[in-house]
């Protein structure tokens, strides 16, 4: 078999390198060397041209494997077995850190890449204090959930700049109330508000990978790109990566969607002053210029509660850990109970000589049952950290550019009722 394959080992005791994002530097845990990542590119260029051209001559595909290859362990020779997506990975046998140069070579070679800045301990720690603060979560959770995997890996991305534009009309309405003995009047004024404008993106990032959940890639930004540095393999060891396998033409819808919320909230924010608004009609549209390929830092970790598997992401740069957790069911209808409870007792107190009717009726039994949900919630909502994300933050040229902002006053409405002057 082709040597397709290479590690980075310590010049001074062949020990196996990794890199530590602390220091910015690879550092051999045996001896205590460290080098920085300029050193061993140059050390390791030979290698990993020579690995990256064997890659595909000698039995690169695992015959009889449809879609695997097959890589030799440059540190003990034994044939590791991964999918074709596979850049950098463990050998199972001797747990040395292995990189497969080939997998980014040519088109596949990213143009960035964003180092780990956080280790393994930091996304432990983490995760513990993911689980802090949130009632409803069950006590057995935190104490019997176990962690079954964490890795770091390097998640293949497209970086996307473009533009949004597009049109949005509002049905718009200012509402006035005024009393006049046991008289109320309420006096409406209809407007139709247009709104025109667009929105520029520097590097909207969508994961590449199919076995990324994209959801769980959108809900640990934002990346700072202060930080991002030219591709080098040098960042590798010590983590897993693989190569993109969702071709850029067919990430491009989700960073439209990305861009077309982020419009439309932020033309929606330019219609104030009124009462109630509502969307009429919109009509977006979103151009791109181009994609760049990058690798960003994640630390995945897996864990395992009564037979239930939980998924938790870290953004391996700024630290933001995501990840949904389970709820205490009962809990949740011991906080709606007392909650419920107290408030119509308080609201009976209060307002049963001053109210009768309906009235009476919502505001001591009703209401308390509506901010009772409302209470949970909101403590529900604790549990829930994955979400689809906008793209806000990767908005650039100063904003919204409004090119056309018209409030044009439709008519008037006025209703009087009789009220009660208690």
């Amino acid at each position: 078999m082709a040597d397709q394959s290479t590690n980075y080992q310590c010049p001074a005791c062949t020990g196996p390198l990794h890199f530590v994002g602390s220091s910015g530097k690879l550092e051999c845990d045996y001896c205590g060397s460290s080098f920085s990542v300029e050193e061993v590119e140059k050390l390791y260029a030979e290698k990993n041209d020579a690995a990256a051209a064997n890659a595909g001559k000698d039995g690169g595909w695992g015959e009889g494997s449809e879609g695997m290859k097959t890589y030799s362990c440059p540190s003990c020779g034994a044939e590791m077995i991964t999918d074709g997506n596979t850049a950098a990975t463990c050998c199972p046998y001797c747990g040395n850190q292995t990189v497969m140069p080939g997998q980014f070579e040519g088109a596949l070679k990213p143009e960035y890449i964003i180092p780990f800045k956080n280790d393994k301990k930091a996304a432990i720690d983490a995760l513990k204090a993911h689980y802090k603060g949130k009632f409803l979560l069950p006590k057995s959770f935190v104490s019997g959930n176990h962690i079954d995997d964490i890795q770091g890996v390097y998640v293949p991305f497209w970086l996307f700049d473009g533009k949004a534009e597009g049109s949005m009309k509002f049905d718009a309405r200012k509402v006035h109330t005024s009393k006049h003995g046991d008289m109320e009047t309420t006096t409406t004024e209809y407007y139709e508000a247009d709104r025109e404008g667009s929105l520029e993106f520097e590097k909207i990032p969508v994961d590449a990978s199919t076995r990324m959940p994209d959801e769980h890639m959108d809900s640990i930004e934002p990346y700072d790109y202060s930080e991002l540095k030219p591709f080098s393999m040098a960042y590798m060891p010590g983590f897993l990566a693989d190569k993109y396998d969702v071709e850029v033409k067919d990430c491009r819808n989700r960073m439209e969607e990305r861009s077309k919320m982020s419009l439309e909230a932020a033309i929606d924010n330019t219609v104030t002053g009124y009462s109630s608004k509502s969307v009429m009609t919109k009509d977006l549209n979103v151009e791109v210029d181009k994609a760049h390929y990058a690798l960003m830092p994640v630390w995945l970790l897996a864990t395992k509660w009564r037979d239930q598997s939980f998924l938790f992401a870290m953004n391996g740069q700024s630290g933001k850990l995501i990840g949904d957790l389970p709820m205490d069911k009962g809990k949740f209808g011991g906080v709606f109970a007392v909650v419920s409870l107290v408030l119509i007792i308080l609201m009976n107190l209060i307002f049963s000589r001053s109210m009768e009717g309906f009235g009476y009726f919502f505001v001591c039994f009703l209401l308390p049952l509506i901010i009772a949900g409302i209470v949970c919630m909101v403590l529900r909502s604790q549990l829930k950290s994955v979400h689809t994300g906008n793209a806000d933050a990767y908005i650039s040229g100063g904003g919204l550019k409004l090119s056309r902002s018209d409030d044009v006053y439709i008519r008037t409405e006025k209703q009087t009722r009789k009220v009660n002057k208690n």
